[in-house]
């Protein structure tokens, strides 16, 4: 088979949500976008690949595919994924280290590796050499501007829904009025389900550390992002001086950025996104990089892509299931039942986008 890379074609797509999502840092959200790319072998096979935004950034990272990054891959072998990972970062090192550059090279590594699992004729998750078919998963809500009545709604419907643990967000600019208001969530969600807050980088290590003491009676299972991300010291500060274990890693856009996070020792559940570090070249460094300090991987956002990934490695955490309903135009359904999600058994990464459902969705080129 010619492996080589014949064409490559990216696309931009602006989504609505179906409700305005609020956070502490980002504000709301009335959209998401959807960044993909196809590439093609000079034997017409074909890969896919994708990122996200949070509803900014996107034209910026489609333009730097389409510009920098795609026109260096055609006529390349495709099956050198990692070297081509590598050639890519050091093509574009100077002007971005993380950041839209890493979105980018995510979308053209996860369609390398879409390649790569088709030419072995594997779902990825196999590829990987996984061997279970299911995976922990939680239900992550965006949820800070709900009122009481709408968080109690939205709570029963992933209980219904067989959702075994729910995140919200945290962060309101009153401590105190956050604290009630985190309290009076946690009284909806039933003991024996795991309970996350993510608090989106939203305090100095002062407030943070305060917050996290007055939910120590909440049993929650993590504070996730109590502060900026790459404020190594004071996320480390804030670890030690409060007791529920701490979570980070959607921030963390380059390999050296999530080692420094682990090197702090107060990161218990780190959670790298492959739409933002870069792809699954460097998730799975970074899945090894938890493994060899006896840590779970878990992951943020892209959940149609993630459950293959956390069911290939020998260290599955927790599956974010994202508001971000990115599952809902592809072809393949998601999988998920009483708390766990099961990974496509189709050849490839197995995510496959219905063009009907995306198409008016389509920026110009």
């Amino acid at each position: 088979m010619n492996n080589k890379i014949k064409s490559i074609v990216s696309n931009h797509y602006r989504i609505p949500l179906a409700e305005v999502l609020y956070d502490a840092k980002h504000g709301k959200h009335t959209h998401f976008e959807l960044i993909t790319v196809e590439i093609t072998l000079e034997s017409n096979l074909t890969g896919l690949g994708y990122t996200y935004t949070g509803g900014k950034g996107g034209s910026a990272i489609h333009r730097l595919l389409v510009d920098d990054l795609a026109p260096v891959l055609v006529g390349q072998e495709a099956d050198k994924v990692e070297q081509l990972w590598k050639m890519l970062n050091w093509h574009v090192h100077f002007v971005g280290r993380g950041g839209v550059t890493s979105f980018a090279i995510a979308a053209l590594d996860i369609a390398l590796w879409d390649l790569r699992a088709k030419s072995e004729q594997l779902p990825l998750w196999k590829l990987l050499g996984g061997n279970q078919t299911e995976v922990q998963a939680y239900a992550g809500l965006i949820d800070l501007n709900y009122s009481m009545e709408r968080e109690q709604e939205v709570i029963a419907e992933k209980l219904e829904q067989g959702y075994r643990g729910i995140k919200i967000k945290v962060g309101l600019d009153d401590l105190e009025r956050d604290i009630q208001r985190t309290r009076s969530i946690r009284n909806l969600i039933p003991s024996d389900i795991k309970f996350m807050v993510d608090a989106n980088m939203k305090w100095n290590v002062q407030d943070a550390i305060w917050i996290g003491k007055a939910m120590e009676d909440l049993s929650v299972t993590w504070f996730e992002e109590p502060t900026l991300p790459d404020d190594f010291a004071a996320f480390q500060s804030i670890g030690e001086q409060i007791q529920i274990p701490l979570a980070q890693g959607e921030n963390l856009h380059t390999l050296f950025e999530f080692q420094a996070a682990l090197q702090t020792n107060v990161l218990q559940f780190p959670q790298p996104d492959v739409g933002t570090i870069g792809g699954i070249t460097p998730w799975l460094h970074a899945a090894k990089l938890c493994a060899d300090r006896d840590l779970m991987v878990s992951s943020h956002g892209m959940h149609e892509m993630h459950v293959s990934l956390l069911a290939g490695v020998p260290n599955p955490g927790y599956l974010e299931v994202h508001s971000f309903p990115i599952d809902q135009y592809m072809l393949h359904a998601f999988q998920f039942s009483n708390g766990t999600a099961r990974p496509p058994d189709v050849i490839g990464h197995g995510v496959v986008f219905d063009q009907n459902k995306l198409f008016s969705f389509l920026l110009e080129n």
